[in-house]
């Protein structure tokens, strides 16, 4: 498995993932546009993506502007391989290189992501929009790693 940073090519492919994921689903895939992705990859933040020869398995997109994790999906029959966790530790790498300001993100509860949230140190800060869970990550200690990854 490879990882890289997401370019502008790959957004097909992470718009599948994002719409064939089985938890955590667009009410309305029209939601999120080819250009919306390319301005979170480019403009607004960063994107990392991993590969399987040229089959991008997961990606991760981190926002710098409204300081939260636009997206973090795994391609279904990929679960469970470290994905998530490889990617989400270069999200959070990059993004407090950046900044000091806390990141947030957000997720439905009983699903698989809240779980891997909550193991990786993610804490839980209230309710978000339609009942999802919010959570936030503070930038860690300078000589502390960032923990559970």
């Amino acid at each position: 498995m490879q990882f890289r940073e997401a370019q502008v090519t790959d957004i097909p492919q992470m718009m599948e993932i994002r719409n064939s994921v089985k938890e955590n689903q667009l009410s309305d895939p029209a939601l999120i546009s080819f250009d919306d992705y390319s301005t979170f990859i480019s403009n607004r933040g960063k994107g990392w993506i991993s590969l399987e020869d040229e089959l991008v398995t997961g990606f991760a997109v981190v926002d710098l502007v409204e300081h939260n994790v636009w997206a973090l999906f795994v391609r279904p029959g990929y679960e469970g391989n470290g994905i998530g966790t490889i990617l989400q530790q270069l999200l959070l790498t990059w993004y407090f290189q950046q900044t000091s300001h806390p990141v947030w993100l957000s997720t439905s509860p009983g699903t698989r992501a809240e779980t891997f949230y909550r193991k990786s140190g993610w804490h839980e800060t209230g309710v978000y929009g339609k009942g999802e869970i919010r959570f936030e990550r503070n930038k860690p200690d300078s000589n502390a790693p960032l923990s559970g990854l």
